[in-house]
């Protein structure tokens, strides 16, 4: 079948469906393989649920069954052919570090002023990009498309789907170094956004104080850049209490202090990369401040929680090398009494875990934060330092019973699981 008949069937349907234990009656079920289910063994039984259409690679027997060559590359394929029926902005965003919560206070920007498409949580890979982009209706006049990257070649099949007309990338860091083999690997991975860009003279948004993506920028239509004291929009942290206060400026405006609800100064520049897209797209600099104060973190991304006994900064989403040094730089500087960093295992480094551990190590130390580390990566690079192999046993040692008046940090990558220690906290 080709795409343009599907598309009609798309189009009769009332979306698509890929759990067969969530089944939507009237969509196209895609019958999707994993390394632990394979979605043509219930093509049937999603036809019996409700669905209208089966879309299967495996040779199945039934009534309303289309097989194709591959499930996956349909659903993409039927995603990009719906994209191309839009005539909006579409905003792809990636980085190593802050592109979730880049991609939150851009949306909370936008949304000030235009019918939104925003990619869902963190839905931003060769699957979640399609979902989204199938969500796409008349009433969208702007979308949103998170990308994310594990190895080669992740970011120029997302933004071959979707197509963006504008792009941002956050930064480039040592994120996912197991899936890249290298920090360069993950250069080339994610400035395949700046590729498709140049390659259809679209709209680059940068950080112009980040001399990785400085030295990358292509030759394109149009580029906003922005930094702290440098770009179109400008602007510098006020303070951290942990909550980060800053200003923000363009050619013709300049903002009164903005208390967010975010924690770390390293998300200054997210807040300064939303207002400059905001900016750029005609949103009013008032609304702009408004919006980037209102807005408030989930996830344990950022977010700050007061206990009986401590302020606790919960971090502990997703941790690699570059956020780690972010997060204790930005530690250190925190405006509060006493101070604890709860240090979790940065995962998925390859071949520089140990010598990035160590880092870490040595950062806490020159900063002279007491600090408690957590998990088997740190224990190779540990050489006396307060170590645990678990967060349960660190919860089963009692360490933390006396922990109170404390400014708590929890940082970790997300498999070590540090949220358990809130309760405690």
């Amino acid at each position: 079948m080709k795409i343009e008949e599907l598309y009609q069937l798309f189009l009769a349907s009332d979306g698509v469906s890929t759990d067969s234990r969530k089944i939507v009656p009237n969509t196209l079920f895609f019958a999707l393989k994993g390394a632990n289910f394979n979605g043509n063994t219930f093509a049937n039984q999603a036809i019996e649920e409700g669905c209208s259409y089966a879309i299967v690679d495996e040779e199945i027997e039934g009534n309303r069954i289309i097989k194709v060559d591959s499930v996956l590359q349909t659903l993409q394929d039927l995603a990009n052919h719906h994209r191309k029926q839009f005539d909006i902005p579409v905003l792809g965003i990636t980085g190593s570090n802050g592109k979730t919560t880049s991609k939150e206070l851009i949306g909370a920007v936008l949304q000030t002023k235009y019918n939104l498409l925003i990619t869902e949580g963190n839905l931003n890979n060769h699957l979640g990009v399609p979902f989204t982009l199938l969500r796409l209706t008349a009433e969208h006049d702007f979308a949103v498309i998170e990308m994310g990257a594990n190895k080669p070649g992740d970011i120029k099949e997302l933004v071959e789907i979707a197509e963006p007309t504008h792009g941002v990338i956050t930064n480039i860091g040592a994120a996912h170094i197991e899936g890249f083999g290298s920090l360069e690997g993950v250069i080339r991975t994610k400035t395949e956004m700046y590729d498709f860009l140049e390659k259809e003279n679209g709209v680059i948004f940068y950080n112009a104080e980040d001399e990785i993506l400085a030295q990358k920028i292509p030759d394109v239509n149009e580029v906003i850049p922005y930094g702290g004291s440098a770009g179109d929009v400008q602007g510098e942290v006020v303070k951290l209490d942990p909550f980060v206060y800053f200003k923000w400026n363009s050619e013709s405006f300049q903002s009164e202090i903005i208390k967010t609800n975010l924690v770390g100064k390293y998300n200054f520049t997210n807040f300064l990369c939303a207002a400059a897209i905001g900016n750029y797209f005609g949103v009013e600099p008032l609304k702009i401040g408004v919006a980037l104060k209102d807005y408030v973190p989930s996830n344990n991304r950022s977010q700050v929680q007061k206990t009986s006994k401590n302020t606790l900064i919960v971090d502990c989403y997703n941790a690699n090398a570059t956020s780690m040094a972010a997060a204790i730089e930005s530690f250190e500087e925190v405006e509060t009494g006493p101070k604890l960093a709860i240090l979790g295992d940065m995962l998925e480094l390859g071949q520089i875990s140990q010598e990035e551990h160590l880092k870490v190590i040595q950062q806490t130390e020159a900063a002279r934060i007491k600090t408690i580390f957590v998990g088997a990566e740190f224990q190779k690079a540990i050489s006396g330092q307060l170590h645990f192999q678990s967060v349960q046993d660190l919860l089963d040692s009692k360490v933390l019973k006396g922990i109170e008046d404390y400014t708590v940090l929890l940082k970790g990558s997300r498999g070590i699981q540090l949220e358990k220690l809130i309760e405690t906290l």
